[in-house]
């Protein structure tokens, strides 16, 4: 066949080749995957011959029909490789292992044909069992043998009847099926320690700025804050510093000045042994039964976190009794949560996920039969409840720091938690320092009337000079969702405490003052003590007429009679949300209301609301009283609608806010804001106001607007505003991200969590990652994932879409579970080299048969034939030579090879990547000589 044509040839024939290229693309698209696996087979010494079969065990049998190929299919090769989906080559695979389709870790699996045309099976060992938790019983000594022989290959299903294995060579993922009576049982979720990534050597550092400049009334001021939050991971030890500095211009004749304040560091492992946190250090103690404060020293306490999830949160256990292997099915308030099958006689479920804070389990057995049995299993939760068989502890010893007390007393703290039962969980602490022990018992029920926690702490005070307080606190929580009025109680809490109970951080406070000599143990915060002339109250007032300036009763106890150290006598928190019906929308309240024995007043906070819909607008009406600084009330009325301008996905949003105030102001606000962009990473923002009415006796009335913009880079976080009203302007610009320095080098990357990833993909720039909002590869191959969940399996997914033509991904997903405070490398493989349509013709002007592999010259495969000789071969080298191998209708071995030499790539006049195409002679030889053919058009 002439390589080089005319023009008027090409033009003619440019129909037909637009067909059969077009043509060419759909079929080899579909067989694309294949020669993906044969490459991953060779690069692991593999065979590449052929095989079929569409899993690891068995699949579905796809019948070719050649008779609809071109030529009625008398040019095709052996296309039973292909009668089965997902072909698997013998080899070594480096794969991710589920069980039931949880995920148990990765590793290297051995497969094996019997036969040139079969699909190659996994191999099971030892070690794989144990992988997937599986401890066959009754198993030969042949089959023993077997398992311990590297040699050997042993069909899963041979060991556990009724077993199989599926083998995604796409995603390199090995599913196990098994039924749950062969299965050891492991949680839902559940990873095993060995599995958990301690991450690489890394240095973080988390950075939030913003600056702002207002001016009012014809006075300016700036102000900058940054906030950083930075560490250095090595090996299991994660340092971490959290720091806030602050800037502020003069203003009134006074100077600038900047004040840097740390806020806490401290250095952290993981005890895995323990399910605990070790941390050394500034931190703040567990807040789970005593009140959190903060401390300089050691804790050592669990992390919930290191649990399955199912396992993380309170939910009861589930017990029965099956006839039959039986389906148990879980609904709650209508909705199944769990279904699984279990084997004759009793059974337990204990890795129901938390579901909110409550309603009951109905729980059906179906059994073989037809019989079917339901029963009820009370669940409501409050924040003590544990599930049953779990325990959490908490220590911690060192100094008490707090801002407002200058000294650091020496501070002791324990506490644990047990669920006992469905029915119980017990906890207890107890708490030391200078002059101060408490103890404190206390338990939580779950009924099916709800969930209710009590707790009691006997509190023992010294205070120089003065004599021992002592006093008890209760408090009694409850919690229930009604499901037939769809009421929820979320928090209903109480409590109470009596006259003479202090807290730790009270007593140190009171100490404290009495050490410096100042009245009644603290009656003000030592850092903001007020004076008359520069004289302190306490030296020129009496304790009568510090208590009339307070409001509070005077009384000869100057501990009960101080108002700085405000003495709780009780509290009360609500949280309730009812459901009006399908249209009828939903009220909510929330309300805290506090009493205090040196303060005659009592704080009563609220926020009453309704909200509805009305097909696409939505509104809400609501009333809150909340108290200002100086102790006064403010009751605010507020109104608000909001609707979409349009049903696309960057359709902006309107909103407009009513609110009044008993002060008699009134606002009107009309604000509209949306955002931009294939990942939304551009949103903007207006709003234009009018307040009229008076502010403390004067008037306020007047018109202000205010426009915002935001930007979230891969790299940076970056938001703007600016704002105008009657006499005043505000400015204000910010910026939020992370730099990540790792054995790969320097990453930049948006605002970080606790638990980093670094991805990746060599020359795989611009491609997105899926899991992260708006987080791309850079130019070094690497982005950073700012977010992970430890102790977990996160997934970790590659968009190919965007990828240059020449780089391949040997997978698009990855998956991995990290301890807490990680950084931990996500690497994917990729295979770089030009992907090519060659046009190839035979000697004899015919094309190389349908369905003909083509493999370079070490054997590795980057394609097959397609109708009409197009071959799409992806990897393909600068120079080289190419074969098409086929079996003949006798079953016998053909060839033919042609070399190629590609023009040295140029770069792209756009951003639209095309294949290269050209014309080549498949000459039938052993040893192939072809010249490569003018580029095609």
């Amino acid at each position: 066949m002439t390589h080089r044509h005319a023009t008027h040839q090409r033009s003619a024939r440019w129909p037909v080749a637009c067909t059969r290229a077009l043509l060419c693309s759909a079929i080899t698209s579909v067989l694309l995957g294949w020669g993906s696996l044969a490459m991953a087979a060779a690069a692991t010494g593999a065979d590449a011959a052929p095989a079929t079969g569409a899993d690891a065990s068995a699949g579905g049998y796809a019948d070719f029909d050649r008779s609809l190929l071109s030529g009625a299919g008398q040019n095709t090769s052996d296309l039973s490789r292909f009668e089965h989906g997902n072909p698997v080559l013998p080899g070594n695979y480096n794969a991710d292992v589920y069980i039931n389709n949880a995920w148990v870790g990765r590793s290297d699996i051995r497969f094996v044909a019997t036969d040139a045309k079969s699909n190659a099976a996994a191999c099971v060992d030892r070690k794989l069992l144990e992988q997937l938790g599986l401890h066959p019983a009754d198993l030969s000594e042949e089959q023993k043998a077997q398992l311990a022989d590297p040699n050997a290959c042993v069909r899963f299903d041979s060991l556990i009847p009724g077993a199989t294995l599926t083998f995604d060579m796409s995603q390199l993922r090995l599913d196990a099926s098994v039924p749950q009576i062969y299965m050891s049982r492991y949680a839902r979720g559940y990873v095993s320690p060995e599995y958990w990534d301690a991450g690489v050597p890394a240095a973080l550092l988390n950075y939030n700025f913003n600056a702002y400049h207002s001016s009012s009334s014809g006075v300016s001021q700036s102000t900058a804050y940054l906030g950083v939050n930075a560490g250095l991971n090595v090996g299991a030890w994660h340092l971490r510093e959290q720091g806030t500095m602050l800037w502020a211009s003069g203003i009134a004749g006074t100077p600038a000045h900047t004040q840097w304040q740390n806020i806490q560091t401290y250095l952290q492992r993981d005890i895995a042994s323990m399910r605990a946190l070790l941390t050394i250090g500034d931190s703040y103690t567990d807040g789970a039964v005593f009140d959190s404060y903060g401390i300089r020293g050691v804790q050592l306490g669990t992390d919930d976190r290191m649990l399955p999830q199912s396992m993380q949160g309170y939910a009861p256990l589930v017990r029965g009794v099956a006839q039959t292997n039986a389906r148990i099915s879980v609904r709650q308030n209508g909705v199944e949560i769990y279904q699984t099958t279990v084997a004759p006689g009793p059974f337990s479920i204990n890795d129901l996920y938390p579901t909110g804070y409550g309603g009951n389990l109905d729980v059906t057995v179906t059994e073989a039969d037809g019989r079917v049995n339901t029963f009820v299993v009370p669940y409501a939760s409050v924040a003590q409840l544990l599930r049953p068989g779990i325990t959490r502890f908490d220590i911690a010893a060192g100094e008490l720091r707090a801002n407002s007390i200058n000294s650091h007393p020496a501070v002791a703290q324990a506490a644990i938690q047990h669920g006992f039962s469905n029915l119980l969980t017990g906890y207890a602490g107890i708490a030391a320092s200078q002059g101060y022990g408490a103890v404190l018992v206390g338990g939580a029920v779950d009924t099916r009337y709800g969930a209710l926690a009590l707790d009691i702490t006997q509190a023992n005070a010294h205070i120089p000079g003065y004599s021992t307080q002592s006093g008890q606190s209760y408090r009694v929580t409850y919690s229930k969702i009604i499901p037939s009025t769809q009421t929820t109680f979320s928090v209903a809490a109480y409590r109470y405490s009596t006259g003479g109970f202090l807290t730790l951080t009270q007593t140190a406070l009171a100490r404290q003052y009495a050490r410096d000599g100042l009245d009644a143990a603290g009656a003000l915060a030592a850092q903001n003590v007020p004076t008359i002339d520069g004289v302190p109250v306490q030296s020129v007032l009496t304790p009568a007429q510090q208590a009339a300036l307070s409001g509070s009763a005077f009384t000869t106890n100057p501990i009960v009679s101080a108002t700085g150290v405000l003495r709780q006598r009780s509290n009360f928190t609500l949280s309730l949300n009812q459901v009006l019906g399908k249209s009828g929308g939903s009220v909510y309240a929330n309300v805290s209301a506090s009493d205090y024995w040196n303060q005659s007043r009592n704080q009563t906070q609220f926020q009453l609301g309704y909200n509805n819909h009305f097909r696409q607008l939505s509104y809400n009406l609501s009333a809150t009283r909340s108290a200002t600084p100086t102790g006064r009330y403010d009751n605010q009325y507020f109104l608000s609608f909001s609707i979409p301008l349009g049903s696309g996905a960057h359709a902006p949003n309107l909103a407009l806010n009513l609110t009044h105030d008993e002060a008699g102001t009134s606002q009107e606000q009309a604000m509209l804001n949306g955002t931009l962009g294939s990942d939304n990473q551009f949103n903007y923002g207006a709003s234009a106001t009018h307040t009229s009415g008076s502010n403390n006796g004067s008037s306020s009335e007047g018109n202000s607007g205010s426009v915002y913009g935001g930007y979230r880079s891969p790299y940076a976080v970056v938001n703007a505003s600016y704002g105008n009203g009657s006499n005043y302007s505000q400015a204000s610009v910010s910026a939020s991200g992370s730099v990540v320095a790792h054995p790969g080098g320097v990453t930049f990357g948006q605002p970080i969590g606790d638990t980093v990833g670094i991805v990746y993909v060599p020359g795989a720039a611009g491609a997105t990652v899926n899991g992260g909002a708006g987080v791309r590869i850079d130019r070094f191959g690497y982005a950073v994932l700012p977010f992970l969940a430890p102790y977990t399996i996160n997934s970790v997914e590659i968009d190919p879409k965007g990828l240059p033509l020449d780089v391949q991904l040997d997978a698009t997903s990855n998956q991995v579970a990290p301890y807490a405070g990680a950084v931990v490398m996500v690497k994917f493989k990729t295979q770089t080299g030009r992907s090519v349509i060659f046009r190839a013709r035979m000697a004899d002007g015919s094309a190389p048969p349908f369905g003909a592999e083509v493999v370079n010259q070490k054997g590795v495969s980057l394609g097959v034939v397609g109708q009409g000789g197009l071959i799409l071969a992806r990897g393909v080298e600068q120079a080289g030579v190419l074969m098409a191998r086929w079996q003949d209708d006798n079953g016998d071995d053909r060839a033919c090879s042609f070399s190629y030499d590609l023009p040295a790539k140029t770069k792209a006049k756009s951003t639209e990547q095309k294949y290269e195409q050209f014309n080549v002679t498949c000459k039938a030889d052993i040893a192939p000589v072809a010249q490569v053919a003018k580029a095609a058009p």
